[in-house]
């Protein structure tokens, strides 16, 4: 295994969906020589979608240079995308990062700072379509890979998405070392967690439930794509 000394920055916004955040911090601090950056507008708590507030380290002014910059998803993307200082820090990061990475819609932070254009990528299978509205080629896997651009799907798929970036960073020898200490072993009560295999009936429901949020998310989409 080959230690890293990593800056692994984070970039966190109101109402970040927390597990995107906390599922792949949990294994990228696990990385031998990783420093881990949690970068806010400014160091005052973050609220998330699930009553967790988060304490960020550094703001976007002082963080340190990414080898590693994540986005996580969220509710809160609506505006964060329309946020002109979180925008700046992503694209000045993301254009010296050795790995820049994203989970959930967080790729459309990444879109909107003009990032994936022309790069497969993925995301939360509810906005995949959107995808294309940033230039982005929709890929339908839980994480997809385009040189050194890595994106995750909806929420958990965080967790693999992390996993793939640790076995890039450190080697498959570890990365399995890692899986095993951290007891990741799924295994759900059902098989029920993507659109191809959820009931219709659930389907319908769930695809109602992020309709009725995507047209605030769309029309917030088209304005940042517009400004940058």
């Amino acid at each position: 295994m080959t230690k890293t000394n990593f800056n692994i920055a984070f970039v966190l916004f109101p109402y970040v969906t927390q597990l995107d955040f906390t599922g792949p911090l949990q294994v990228l601090s696990r990385l031998p020589g990783a420093s881990i950056h949690l970068a806010a507008q400014s160091l005052e708590p973050v609220p998330t979608d699930a009553v967790l507030t988060l304490n960020p380290t550094c703001t976007f002014d002082d963080c340190p240079p990414a080898d590693v910059l994540c986005i996580p998803g969220g509710f809160g993307i609506d505006d964060a995308i329309l946020n002109p200082t979180l925008m700046a820090f992503v694209r000045k990061e993301s254009a010296r990062a050795k790995y820049v990475t994203s989970v959930c819609t967080g790729a459309f932070v990444l879109g909107a700072a003009g990032v994936l254009k022309g790069k497969k990528a993925t995301t939360h299978w509810a906005y995949h379509d959107a995808l294309t509205d940033v230039g982005a080629i929709p890929v339908r896997e839980r994480v997809v890979r385009d040189g050194n651009i890595f994106t995750g799907g909806g929420v958990t798929a965080g967790i693999d998405f992390a996993f793939t970036l640790v076995t890039e960073i450190a080697g498959e020898a570890f990365a399995k070392e890692l899986q095993l200490g951290l007891e990741y072993d799924p295994a759900p009560p059902f098989d029920a967690g993507s659109p191809v295999k959820a009931a219709p009936e659930a389907l319908k429901r769930m695809t109602a439930f992020y309709g009725d949020r995507g047209v605030k998310f769309r029309a917030n989409l088209a304005e940042a794509m517009t400004n940058n």
